[in-house]
């Protein structure tokens, strides 16, 4: 008997249909998380999920409701931070990273060590400690600081995956040493107490970008990253004055807001600075348009922060990245280096595209920022792209690098390291040196001296030390012995940290070696959760004053048989050198001294020591005592050298003296101190402090400000005098009278009502280094307020 007829096929069913296409998006989407499909894959799936809303998400980095066609409007394809990642990958822009071992390798095979000398630094030590679980095992990024009053004591803060499932998320994480830095224990909690959760570290709700300061006045230690809880992903962080214990660290918020990128801080450490102690972060703030740089900075030793200040964007350029910040060890003065990248185009286009260097510098303390200088531009280093980011490696493109460095300052010195695509070599480390305040720069000099165009050095890091010596450190692949490098090869050499020094600030340097101890192979990224391209995105290093420091992302310790990113550290002395002196340099004295106190480094040679080896203003000393175990001399004057008001210099030569372990000669030095009666300062105005500018307003007014001594003409202009208030207040003009004690500015107003008028300290100066105490005075201004402070009250 013939059966019925009915159709089977499941293509002519229009449910199962429908099923089977989410289905196979399902597949495709999972494929395309595992990095199987190929470029051209990637592009149709990037394509098909344009304007995807994400509508579910067990991420918390990855927020429900997101709409993945805003991605390039609010700047996440240019972000470095974890949330960007984990929301490219979402949107299926970014391809998920695989977890799977390469064979280029034996498993379980541990890195060859090539015995190489120790040219440069200590041992490396290994800064992750205790249990790792993969895929959790990222330890990259890494911000390095000593402490100046305790150089046994070192933290290093860097960005550690193993929290990034934790509830609430952790990407961050610490090592502290108390041994000078033989070894560290990462901090790790305990116990369940607030902000601790078991085996994770203390940084709880915390998405990395690690910055590490040290308070001096407070004796506490700041780790600072982009913080959930200030705002959503503002800055903030946690702070601790026994940083080695979990459960000391408490919570803090610098900044709240949603999208904060790429931070960087500093704090002065010089207790002879005009702004002494005085802390400053840096970040990309991306709810402004471009964005610009926004910095803040903390007068009260981190209790409170200032609103941001918002760095001008040069002409041709979209947004500037916060590539570092920095202070200048003498004179206070504040640099943050930024990188123009191709005109907001970043690598979108593919691998060799143009940056530029920026640099702004505040002299009164971070109130105010100029854009001192934008440098030519020059081809980043890269070897392939992926998205808005050049990448070191390519097949697979690997490791995201722009080109950014670091900069330092020593007494206006400003010198900046980044790295550069030369031709065919995809990467060299270059140095710029300004001696007039990051105004104008040498040319380019190439620190690493490997030449073959194959390999390449990138992500340098700088530091400069109270006795001027500066250290440069890189990623160099001098070692490579395969055509290329592939993530998660454990038997394949592929970088070693190099370095180079100057013993001068930047002057001359002496030949670049290496660093650490060994080669490392390219350290994979395996976890699923983080940005596939990254490998860390910055190294900054920092000095105290006998040593530097710095850490870097190493891969020689395997885990399951995978080369992965562990976070190591060295340090370097700073040599023979003189560290402190009485006058200090940068100070302002009063009385004309006849015993200067040089301490030094180490204890010297007795026999080494001459009278005549220090000068003030180039006269020699008469005789010397040592102490302090012959690390202190004190040479004496029969007269005092100082006798008139202005600059006093103080110099040794190169090699006067030898210290006295193994007869090495000390560096040159050479430093500056102020000579006058008094601090410069405003005594009264006119009209005085709290008094009124009359008649009602609008009209030009005379404000007389009068000084204790003559000013220098040329210290003072119409940007030093700030006012704020709400009667639109601008300054149009000055002139000097009454010998000069005297500015009186041209001060307009549109309104009536309250003024602010203040002018920074070391705005204007005197026998040309003698800088002015702050000053502010409030002051009442005649006529109508501003429209918009009526208040208007119905009446009926």
């Amino acid at each position: 008997m013939k059966k019925k007829f009915t159709s089977q096929s499941a293509f002519f069913n229009p449910r199962v249909l429908i099923g089977l296409c989410i289905v196979l998006v399902g597949v495709v989407l999972a494929l395309a998380q595992i990095g199987v499909f190929s470029a051209a894959a990637q592009g149709i799936l990037q394509a098909m999920t344009k304007g995807k809303i994400i509508t579910q998400s067990q991420d918390p980095l990855v927020p429900v409701g997101f709409d993945c066609s805003t991605i390039h409007e609010k700047g996440i394809d240019k972000q470095e931070n974890f949330r960007a990642g984990a929301i490219m990958i979402a949107c299926g822009e970014t391809p998920g990273v695989s977890t799977s071992t390469s064979t280029l390798g034996p498993v379980g095979q541990v890195i060859k060590k090539l015995l190489m000398p120790l040219a440069f630094g200590a041992a490396d030590v290994d800064l992750v400690t205790g249990t790792e679980t993969s895929p959790n095992v990222v330890q990259s990024e890494t911000y390095t600081a000593a402490n100046p009053d305790n150089p046994n004591q070192i933290v290093v803060t860097y960005n550690d995956s193993r929290g990034r499932n934790a509830n609430p998320i952790n990407i961050s994480g610490a090592s502290v040493s108390t041994d000078g830095g033989t070894t560290f224990t990462r901090v790790t909690c305990a116990n369940n107490t607030p902000p601790c959760q078991v085996g994770q570290s203390p940084f709880s709700n915390t998405l990395g970008d690690p910055v590490t300061l040290y308070n001096r006045p407070t004796g506490t230690w700041f780790a600072i990253y982009l913080d959930v809880a200030c705002g959503g992903q503002g800055i903030g962080g946690y702070k601790s004055t026994t940083p080695s214990d979990p459960n000391s660290w408490t919570h803090f918020c610098i900044f709240n807001e949603g999208s904060a990128d790429r931070e960087s801080g500093v704090v002065d450490q010089n207790p002879s600075s005009p702004f002494a102690n005085r802390m400053y972060v840096s970040w990309n703030d991306f709810n402004n348009a471009g964005p610009p740089i926004s910095v803040v900075r903390s007068t009260d030793n981190g209790v409170t922060w200032s609103a941001p200040v918002n760095l001008p964007i040069p002409a041709g350029a979209v947004f500037v990245r916060d590539v570092q910040i920095t202070v200048d060890k003498v004179t206070g003065d504040v640099y943050i280096a930024g990188m123009d990248e191709n005109s907001g185009n970043g690598c979108s286009s593919g691998c060799g595209s143009n940056r530029r260097n920026v640099m702004y510098r505040s002299t009164d303390g971070g109130v105010t920022f100029t854009n001192t200088y934008t440098g030519p531009t020059f081809v980043g280093p890269c070897r392939s792209s992926s998205g808005f980011f050049c990448t070191m490696y390519d097949n697979p493109a690997y490791w995201r690098h722009m080109g950014w460095g670091e900069p330092a300052a020593f007494n206006h010195v400003v010198s900046v390291v980044y790295a550069q695509k030369d031709g065919s070599d995809p990467g060299n480390v270059y140095y710029i040196r300004s001696t007039d305040s990051g105004v104008t720069f040498s040319a380019p000099f190439q620190l690493n001296s490997n030449t073959d165009a194959t390999k390449a050095q990138w992500q340098p890091n700088l530091s400069v030390s109270e006795a001027g010596t500066l250290f440069a450190t890189w990623y160099d692949e001098t070692p490579r012995v395969a055509a290329s490098c592939q993530p998660s090869s454990p038997g394949t050499p592929c970088y070693q940290m190099h370095s180079r020094k100057s013993n001068d600030n930047g002057l001359t340097w002496l030949p670049d070696d290496t660093l650490s101890d060994v080669a490392s192979p390219l350290p994979l990224q395996g976890d699923p959760g983080i940005q596939p391209t990254y490998a860390g995105d910055y190294d900054y290093g920092s000095t105290i004053l006998t040593k530097h420091v710095t850490s870097w992302v190493d891969g020689r310790n395997p885990i399951a048989g995978a080369s992965q990113q562990d976070a190591f550290t060295d340090r370097e002395l700073v040599g023979f050198a003189v560290t402190t002196t009485t006058p200090a340099c940068n100070a302002l004295i009063n009385t004309s001294p006849v015993d200067f106190v040089i301490n030094l480094s180490d204890p010297v040679d007795p026999a080494t020591v001459q009278a005549t080896d220090f000068t003030v203003n180039g006269t020699a000393a008469n005789s010397f005592v040592l102490s302090n175990g012959n690390a202190t001399i004190t040479f004496h004057f029969s007269s005092s050298p100082v006798t008139t008001p202005g600059p006093q210099t103080m110099n040794i030569p190169a090699n006067a003296f030898n210290r006295a372990s193994d007869n090495q000669g000390n560096f040159a030095f050479n430093c500056t101190f102020c000579f006058d009666t008094a601090q410069l300062q405003v005594t009264t105005t006119n009209p005085p402090v709290g008094g009124t500018f009359s008649p009602p307003a609008p009209g030009d007014y005379q404000y007389d400000v009068n000084f204790n001594q003559a000013v220098d003409p040329a210290s003072v202009t119409t940007s030093d005098l700030t006012l704020t208030g709400n009667v639109g207040g601008s300054v149009t003009g000055l002139q000097l009278v009454n010998g000069n004690t005297t500015v009186r500015f041209t001060v307009h107003f549109n309104f009536g009502g309250s003024v602010t008028a203040s002018i920074g300290a070391g705005s204007i100066t005197a026998h040309t280094c003698n800088v002015n105490a702050a000053f502010s005075g409030n002051y009442t201004v005649e006529g109508y307020p501003s429209p918009d402070h009526y208040t208007i009250t119905q009446i009926g």
